[in-house]
């Protein structure tokens, strides 16, 4: 697993439908974050069932099935 340097944190679920414009994210230490989409430009421009195709990479890291970039709990904190 590779995990970010002085990051102990991980992605445990999300969430898109429960908050209107926002996504909602439940970390490993029990935090949850919500930020809105508008902070993450592609994806603000996916369609509700593209964004139910999420997926966790080595804890930490998140995308879609159609999307080529990887998102990090780090940029999930910085948007928060």
């Amino acid at each position: 697993m590779c995990k970010m340097k002085d990051v102990s944190v991980g992605i445990k679920d999300m969430d898109f439908k429960s908050l209107r414009g926002k996504m909602i994210v439940r970390l490993t230490d029990g935090r949850t974050v919500i930020v809105p989409v508008s902070f993450f430009p592609d994806i603000k421009q996916m369609s509700v069932k593209e964004r139910e195709k999420w997926m966790v990479l080595d804890d930490q890291y998140f995308t879609f099935e159609n999307m080529t970039r990887v998102y990090s709990v780090l940029d999930l904190l910085k948007a928060a």
